[in-house]
């Protein structure tokens, strides 16, 4: 039997929301893995290469292209903690580095 135009629209038309649904149900099972293995590894944002977004991230990546002018080459993290907190080993150490090394940790530990 030969399909009409009709028919055949409107059956992609309830294949398309049969897609729709099965897509929402795999999309928040894979959410729910992504967070369990986050939670079971402390994984950070910057562990997942995520940045933040917002007012705030904009001024933060203002300050750093800013800081950043002029010098002729950026500053890759030679350190770095299990918070995802990192420092490229230039100017002052900032207070976790200060922090974990007054509790007896050696600079060593925090080497990328």
């Amino acid at each position: 039997m030969t399909k009409t135009y009709a028919q055949v629209m409107k059956q992609i038309k309830t294949l398309t929301s049969e897609a729709e649904k099965l897509k929402r149900k795999e999309v928040q099972g894979v959410i729910d893995r992504m967070k369990e293995a986050i939670n079971a590894y402390g994984l950070t944002a910057s562990d997942l290469g995520l940045q933040a977004r917002g007012r705030a991230a904009a001024k933060s990546s203002t300050r750093r292209k800013s800081a950043k002018a002029g010098k002729g080459k950026s500053t890759q993290a030679k350190f770095r903690d299990e918070s995802g907190n990192t420092w490229g080993g230039r100017g002052p150490r900032p207070r976790w580095l200060r922090e974990a090394l007054a509790s007896g940790k050696e600079l060593k530990d925090f080497a990328v």
